[in-house]
């Protein structure tokens, strides 16, 4: 199937954004769709009528509708590890059913979120534990990461929470130097509980531990989120402590499960479930709204509009909101991992580019660094704006002054500002962008924004015909660093790599001493 059909190569429009708004005045309110809490305006997309239509044809022809019910009825649709996809049974109600394989899985889901919560309720009562340090990497380490700094408002005030995944001795170390190790909790994230990088930090940290308070400190200092009882029974951890999940829940699509639980320990067991229902809230919109409704399949879309038709191949996400600093970071692995894929599900080349290059930083930061290139540059960047109408903190003056900027660079990047006499000074607009809005950052809210982009990213691999659940691009890598890290102490094995790369090992060799 051809990842750019004809229909809507012949409905693109081509009128500016600025003509687009002078011959549809009413577009602004007409191009705006609601998903749970959220505000979501398309109208600076350079779309009309009939182009939405003929991509939410689009949608419809690639299979979209049919995708998605197979999805949510644990059919083994990640067809190259032959497994469900059920990251949305994480967030199901407790008394529904969601088969996967014959077997109800939400009952098992409710059973670790109660265990997680009698644990984290048991923490936030503890007056001697000040600090949480989550170590594990990918999927185990951005999404509580991002989550935990973006809902740090509604954190106990007692507890800080520090995140270490770099195998780089200088992540764990300035971690260590920041806390105590009778107030430390360890929270060991690794599905196998054989990550090398999360199993060399956390060997780092237990010798910490027990060079300070001894070899019986390590079962009251560490806790697990893994299945490999046998393996956190050896490294010293109570199995009663260890918090699992299952294979149907991809790393980057996990932050809603025990990977969660630094998350929980946070803000609270109520506040968790909260974060929960905010998933729930668009997944149940995804399901029920009519595509040409539907948030996430019109944003879909829309990135395939911008990113196969038009050719604009990155995407910028832009949170007016501090607290959503690494938002982009970990949209970046939810959609690089996902849908950076050269092959479709049949194993043969897909037909086009797949995967937009995915990257931002927070308003106003970011306009003082890369806004140049989007406002004068040659590429054109479409942009997600998030902003959020009252702030989690008490200077409205700042919050004003912020928002006003959001509202305006979107304005800027649309409409431009024509100046025949100073080119340098030209702004040539026609540059797309999406406003999302909501009342609050909460985390019922934060829960919807990420599942808004969960289901985007599930659109956008249905239609280009690809597995968005699985990532052996990372495999190689990690295989060749395992072969190579013996020869850095040991002998070296010259017939097993490239002239190149021989020279580099050589080089640290005799450098390391």
């Amino acid at each position: 199937m051809s990842i750019e059909p004809p229909a809507v190569s012949a409905a693109v429009v081509d009128r500016s954004l600025a003509e687009l708004f002078e011959n549809d005045p009413g577009r602004a309110d007409r191009y705006v769709v609601e998903a749970g809490d959220l505000r979501i305006d398309y109208s600076k997309q350079p779309l009309d009528d009939g182009l939405l239509a003929a991509l939410v044809s689009w949608a419809e022809t690639a299979g979209v509708p049919e995708r998605r019910e197979a999805m949510f009825a644990g059919e083994h649709i990640n067809v190259t590890e032959d497994r469900a996809v059920l990251h949305t049974a994480l967030r199901a109600p407790a008394g529904s059913v969601i088969e996967a394989d014959g077997r109800n899985v939400v009952p098992d889901v409710h059973a670790v979120l109660d265990s997680m919560a009698a644990f984290a309720e048991r923490v936030r009562a503890d007056e001697q534990i000040t600090d949480i340090v989550n170590i594990g990497i990918g999927g185990s380490d951005l999404g509580p990461a991002m989550v935990a700094e973006a809902l740090a408002a509604f954190g106990h005030p007692r507890l800080r929470t520090h995140f270490v995944s770099n195998v780089d001795g200088a992540d764990i170390h300035t971690t260590l130097e920041q806390v105590e190790p009778t107030s430390t909790l360890f929270i060991v994230a690794s599905k196998t509980f054989g990550t090398i990088e999360t199993l060399t930090n956390a060997r780092t940290a237990r010798a910490w531990l027990v060079d300070s308070l001894g070899e019986g400190a390590v079962a009251d200092h560490f806790v697990a989120v893994s299945t490999n009882a046998e393996r956190v029974a050896e490294f010293g951890i109570d199995t009663a402590n260890m918090f699992g999940f299952w294979d149907w829940v991809g790393g980057r699509y996990s932050v809603d499960s025990a990977i969660g639980l630094s998350v929980m320990i946070l803000i609270g067991p109520d506040a968790f479930h909260e974060f929960l229902a905010g998933f729930r809230a668009i997944d149940e919109h995804f399901r029920a709204a009519p595509l040409g409704r539907n948030a996430p399949v019109l944003m879909g879309m829309i990135g395939l509009l911008n990113a196969n038709v038009l050719g604009r191949d990155t995407k910028a996400v832009l949170p007016y909101a501090q607290e959503l600093a690494r938002f982009p970071a970990y949209l970046q692995q939810l959609d690089m991992e996902s849908n950076g894929k050269r092959v479709g599900l049949d194993g043969r080349p897909v037909d086009g580019d797949t995967g937009p290059i995915v990257w931002g930083e927070p308003g106003t930061n970011g306009q003082h660094a890369f806004y140049q290139l989007l406002h004068q540059g040659t590429r054109v960047v479409p942009v997600d704006f998030l902003g959020f109408a009252h702030p989690n903190h008490p200077y409205q003056e700042h919050h004003d002054l912020l928002m006003a900027n959001l509202f305006a660079q979107a304005e800027a990047l649309a409409f431009g500002r024509a100046n025949a006499d100073e080119p340098h000074r030209l702004f040539p607009g026609d540059r797309p962008s999406t406003l999302i809005l909501a009342d609050r950052l909460t985390p019922s809210v934060l829960g919807q924004l990420i599942a808004l982009y969960e289901h985007i990213v599930f659109v956008q691999g249905v239609v280009w015909g690809i597995n968005s659940f699985d990532q052996w691009g990372v495999e190689l890598g990690k295989e060749l660093a395992n072969q190579i890290t013996p020869e850095l102490t040991g002998d070296p094995n010259p017939s097993a790599h490239d002239a190149s790369t021989n020279a580099a090992i050589d080089w640290y060799r005799h450098r390391r001493g």
